[in-house]
């Protein structure tokens, strides 16, 4: 007697090419991330782009938990990677989305992880246009990775990097930090505050095309999220050569935030954003960038919190205390929040 396989959980053999494989993608897949290009099931997307600069980028998605207060793992993988074109100046056209899924993966979930997708690439007006599904092992993904490419075509006249930096100019960011990394943190581990954390997981390609179609003076942008601030600035700083002064009283954090990361000793500074972004701007466009930031939802708590100075012996990200001494921003090591992304 054959055994009958049950259908509400994933199988091996749903990444076998056959049947099963078939209907996972007719039936589950497609339905969620329709659009004419997919359904053609080509084993290549055919774009047909204007020509210019484009942009390309790819990133995958661990996170755990899967669900979380703001968020879930197929959103964060839309916002991100449409994130990542976002801060280069790029307006995001089409992702690529793979999906490698543990043996016994409920299907109900899946359906879950595909509608946010679904539901996060039409509000960025962006086409998932190609993909690939695996199945592993119990125990090889814990339950479910997904990878996505992402490819946007630069806005005309913008040039943003490093090298146009310079001293005097301004370091913006667009609301408060550490918001999805502590969220994620405290899911993970069931620690409950007075105050629910809430994940910033949010698309800001709105608000970078804005800025940049706007206001003249934005001379390099960055998404905050692995390290945090801390981790960007010692990377602009590095990267230029050039000195970083922060001011601790004008940081934007959430009190739940700053309570749930003293209790658990992290400095909020290295902890993972994922709807922010910084920007440096000249000193002379840095009131029109936040006037523009506080007109969108995304950036109506910006602020500048520092500026990039000159540098004395070597390349230094320095913070203003607010009982007004300094102390020096490390570049993060790396392990304090892993799986957050």
């Amino acid at each position: 007697m054959t055994k009958k396989h049950k259908n509400d959980k994933i199988l091996l053999a749903h990444g076998g090419g056959g049947q099963l494989m078939d209907d996972l993608i007719r039936h589950h897949i497609l339905p969620s991330l329709n659009n004419e290009i997919l359904t053609e099931m080509g084993d290549s997307a055919r774009l047909d782009l204007p020509s210019g600069s484009l942009c390309l980028t790819t990133d995958s998605y661990v996170v755990k938990p899967l669900f979380f207060h703001g968020g879930d793992i197929g959103k964060l993988a839309v916002c991100g990677t449409v994130n990542d074109l976002a801060v280069a100046g790029a307006r995001p056209v089409a992702l690529t989305l793979s999906l490698i899924i543990e043996d016994g993966f409920e299907i109900e979930l899946l359906d879950r992880i595909l509608a946010s997708i679904g539901q996060t690439a039409r509000q960025c007006e962006v086409d998932i246009v190609t993909g690939d599904t695996k199945t592993v092992e119990v125990g090889a993904a814990d339950k479910i990775f997904i990878n996505t490419a992402g490819l946007g075509v630069r806005l005309p006249h913008v040039d943003l990097g490093f090298k146009r930096i310079a001293v005097g100019d301004r370091i913006i960011i667009n609301g408060s930090i550490g918001d999805h990394g502590m969220t994620v943190i405290s899911q993970r581990e069931d620690i409950q505050f007075q105050t629910q954390l809430q994940s910033d997981c949010a698309a800001l390609v709105g608000l970078t095309s804005q800025l940049l179609q706007h206001v003249d003076g934005i001379k390099f942008m960055r998404d905050p999220t692995r390290g945090g601030v801390a981790a960007t600035l010692n990377e602009i700083s590095r990267s230029t050569g050039l000195s970083i002064e922060i001011r601790e009283s004008d940081l934007p954090i959430q009190p739940a935030v700053q309570a749930a990361a003293d209790m658990l000793g992290f400095d909020v500074l290295t902890i993972a954003n994922e709807g922010k972004l910084i920007a440096v701007v000249s000193p002379e466009s840095a009131e029109a960038c936040l006037e523009r930031c506080r007109n969108d939802p995304l950036g109506r708590e910006a602020v500048i919190i520092g500026q990039i100075v000159e540098t004395r012996d070597v390349p230094l990200v320095e913070i203003e205390t607010r009982i007004g001494g300094k102390r020096i921003v490390q570049m993060p090591y790396g392990r304090a929040l892993p799986r957050i992304c």
